[in-house]
């Protein structure tokens, strides 16, 4: 049965009238999340980590405050702004990031809507560590190309990373790069980071690079039939990756080489796709790089190791 609005409605306006500080906030927002059997997979691990990031964002509170304001009381209208977006997370299960249009790497914030997958690549970690040991000297980098750049986020860490270098951000989607242009030019970086569309490597002519980094649509056919509701507010075409997760990663390996200086590199990022990736290609020796949540999603090949 779907949900009564003039219930909800009632709820809401219940809610505004009794709670009173950030923490009741806060601890009212676990619990309507937890209720709605929402998804967390889009920054957030928790109904906890979740609901203190949407009421620190409606108060206006700065980045990892909200345990210092915990006592402090709230005004109404700040109030019933939080519930709101709370309720909106909880009955559209649209993600957060969504709800704000921010999205964090590390240190690094970006405009995100629903024209962008939600930047949480893997490689965003090995780009605040400029890639080392891998790119032994990261001012020696002069050209850089971001594959599948979607919000823009990778290009404009790798220009962060490489501060000499120029880099091409790709993308096939003009909504994609609507969005990943807004973020260059928050950035500053228009006059380093350029926008191009083109399909994977197509179109990118004889441009040669001495790094490239792609997180590619990786999901595979079975886990796009089963995803949750929150997935499914994001692009699909930033998603699927065809029935094994690697259409764009076996066209990538086929023509990397030729678009690669000769002591470049190439790191993507493949999910959960590692079996399937070296049941492929047997003969190639993939090195699978440590992130946070392990070391058997993004792997680096320099270019006389692509097949």
């Amino acid at each position: 049965m779907p949900p009564d609005p003039d219930m909800a409605a009632h709820a809401l306006e219940a809610a505004v009238d009794e709670l009173r500080t950030v923490q009741d906030l806060v601890r009212f927002g676990v619990s309507r999340l937890r209720g709605a059997g929402v998804f967390f997979g889009h920054g957030f691990v928790d109904a906890r980590a979740e609901a203190a990031y949407l009421v620190q964002w409606a108060l206006g509170l700065p980045p990892g405050s909200i345990d210092d304001f915990s006592a402090a009381r709230v005004l109404r209208t700040e109030r019933r702004t939080a519930l709101e977006l709370l309720e909106r997370r909880a009955a559209e299960r649209l993600p957060a990031p969504y709800l704000t249009h921010e999205a964090w790497l590390g240190q690094f914030a970006f405009y995100v809507d629903e024209r962008v997958l939600i930047p949480r690549s893997f490689i965003a970690d090995l780009l605040l560590e400029r890639l080392e040991p891998w790119v032994s000297d990261p001012e020696g980098v002069r050209t850089g190309l971001d594959l599948c750049t979607g919000s823009g986020c990778l290009a404009v860490m790798m220009a962060h990373a490489f501060p000499d270098a120029r880099i091409d951000a790709v993308d096939l989607s003009p909504d994609a790069l609507t969005v990943a242009r807004r973020n260059v030019d928050d950035y500053g970086l228009a006059d380093r980071v350029a926008l191009r569309q083109s399909d994977l490597l197509e179109g990118l002519a004889d441009s040669i690079y001495d790094v490239i980094v792609c997180n590619p649509p990786y999901v595979n056919g079975e886990s796009m039939a089963t995803l949750p509701a929150e997935y499914r507010h994001e692009p699909a075409m930033a998603l699927a990756g065809g029935e094994d997760g690697l259409d764009l990663v076996h066209r990538l390996l086929a023509g990397a080489a030729q678009h690669l200086s000769p002591d470049g590199i190439l790191v993507v990022e493949i999910g959960h796709n590692r079996t399937q990736l070296e049941a492929a290609y047997p003969k190639v020796p993939f090195t699978w790089l440590e992130t946070h949540a392990g070391d058997e999603f993004v792997f680096v090949l320099t270019r006389e190791q692509l097949p």
